[in-house]
């Protein structure tokens, strides 16, 4: 199985290719896609959306592993990160990538054991994890977390489905009902 991990941003979006192969996690590409800060928003968007086109086409994931949305102090930033976060999710509905979305703690819990963990924790345990010589730009480790989380939950979640157990929905994944 191939995921692609996307942490989303306008400036910056941060993406990771991992491979699963039988029991082995492996590492295929990552980087950040930066846009020009001074360009209009709908700019940026086009710029995101014509990048990550040639990442998928290149790496051809079979799932996506996305950031959640999560609730920010700063109304602004929360709407850019949607912004950017719809354009990732329209690209990869379209292409027929499965899309699976984690929130930001629970993949910095299964990563660096803590949901608390900053993004230089998770950089540096990507890192080993990964074997990698280099450690990646934050956003680019960010996103190979968002994948390799998938990667080690998604037979777990699997099981659980096939015996009829649902996973627990996640505090901020729960609707309310009008």
């Amino acid at each position: 199985m191939r995921v692609i991990g996307i942490d989303p941003g306008t400036r910056h979006l941060g993406w990771g290719v991992l491979d699963r192969i039988g029991g082995r996690i492996q590492h295929i590409d990552h980087g950040v896609i930066d846009t020009d800060a001074t360009a209009s928003i709908a700019d940026r968007l086009v710029t995101i959306d014509d990048a990550l086109g040639r990442i998928i086409e290149t790496h051809a994931p079979n799932a996506a592993s996305v950031e959640a949305l999560f609730f920010a102090k700063d109304a602004q930033s929360a709407a850019k990160l949607g912004h950017a976060r719809g354009v990732v999710l329209l690209r990869l509905a379209r292409v027929g990538v499965a899309i699976h979305e984690y929130p930001p703690a629970r993949v910095k819990r299964a990563i660096a054991g803590s949901g608390m963990a900053t993004k230089e924790q998770v950089q540096r345990t990507i890192a080993q994890l990964l074997s990698l010589t280099v450690l990646p730009k934050l956003d680019a480790s960010d996103a190979l977390a968002n994948a390799f989380a998938h990667l080690a939950m998604a037979p777990f979640e699997e099981a659980l489905r096939r015996m009829g157990v649902a996973p627990a929905p996640t505090k901020r994944g729960r609707r309310r009902h009008a």
